[in-house]
């Protein structure tokens, strides 16, 4: 019960965000960031027919914190991108901070723990 309270919170919490790195071409998006409530936020390209989803490159993933990952389940297209689903960021002061252009969204994640796994034992 403690940990749906503490979630709850959290999304009451005004969102701040703070830049981690992007994965560019002309200087625009996919962006990841930090936020004051423990989670990533992605600005990334839009999946289509579905608001909590977005399409990432594979490379955008070496901008987490270190000893951390993206919380949610990566879905591998086959192109060097990813679809993962989060819950779309609303707040207003976050989305002017990102400046998103129309055909990109942003979803926010829990922040996961890394795990290595030893070639020897993954058998």
């Amino acid at each position: 019960m403690e940990e749906i309270t503490r979630n709850a919170m959290a999304e009451e919490q005004p969102l701040h965000l703070t830049f981690l790195g992007k994965n560019t071409q002309n200087g625009g998006s996919p962006t990841l960031f930090a936020t004051n409530r423990g989670t990533y936020v992605i600005q990334s390209w839009k999946v289509k027919g579905h608001h909590d989803r977005v399409e990432i490159p594979h490379r955008l993933l070496a901008h987490t914190r270190p000893g951390t990952s993206v919380g949610a389940a990566l879905e591998d297209t086959g192109r060097g991108t990813f679809i993962l689903s989060g819950t779309p960021v609303t707040d207003v002061e976050a989305l002017a901070q990102m400046n998103a252009p129309d055909h990109e969204t942003s979803v926010e994640v829990p922040v996961g723990q890394e795990i290595w796994v030893n070639a020897d034992t993954a058998r």
